[in-house]
């Protein structure tokens, strides 16, 4: 697996690019609440897609849920543009509780549903963590956004979204960036990389 500052990991081996957490159309949900979000949240994120797609050239997309933020709105309608430009890529999708558009709107952008996890080679992608409880397959999750938070002196403190590997299961950050940070306490066994600004950085 290689790690990108961008937020996401490319499996060399499957030639896939897995990522979590985009929640496209979250900024037009708000908007739908008289919020004043710029669009532009939209297009800087696919515009980064685009970037890790065009370096890594994977075969296939593993988004680990909430590709989306809600119901259809036009934000929806973008990224049916931007799909075209990448329909020879399969999307697989593990639903995330965001996920509720209608299967066949998922059929249309011709994305691939997986409901609750899917096992593939050595791992199970499920979008929320079991906790654990898989005992079978290592498991790669998103949906809480993890982040760590670095002290330095003067009672200085720093938030940064992170990757976290432990024992039995990873924990991916979101790639989008209108989203917000849950800051976790890594087990004594557990990896940790920050992500800051380009960089990768392990804790």
């Amino acid at each position: 697996m290689w790690l990108s500052p961008e937020r996401c990991m490319f499996w060399e081996n499957q030639q896939a690019l897995i990522l979590c957490d985009l929640h496209l159309g979250k900024s037009g949900h708000f908007r739908k609440e008289g919020i004043a979000i710029p669009q532009q949240i939209l297009e800087h994120d696919l515009s980064r897609l685009d970037a890790q797609i065009e370096y890594f050239l994977p075969t296939s997309l593993i988004v680990i849920g909430d590709l989306f933020h809600s119901r259809h709105n036009m934000e929806v309608n973008y990224f049916r543009r931007w799909r075209k430009k990448y329909n020879q890529t399969a999307i697989h999708l593990i639903q995330g509780n965001h996920d509720i558009l209608s299967a066949k709107m998922y059929d249309d952008l011709n994305i691939t549903l997986h409901q609750e996890a899917w096992d593939l080679s050595a791992f199970v992608f499920r979008h929320e963590s079991s906790n654990g409880q898989n005992k079978d397959r290592y498991e790669i999750s998103g949906h809480i956004h993890p982040g760590i938070k670095m002290k330095g002196k003067g009672k200085q403190s720093l938030k940064f979204p992170c990757f976290y590997f432990a024992d039995s299961e990873a924990l991916m950050p979101a790639f989008g960036k209108f989203t917000g940070l849950h800051i976790i306490e890594p087990a004594k066994t557990a990896s940790v990389f920050a992500v800051a600004e380009n960089e990768i950085i392990k804790i």
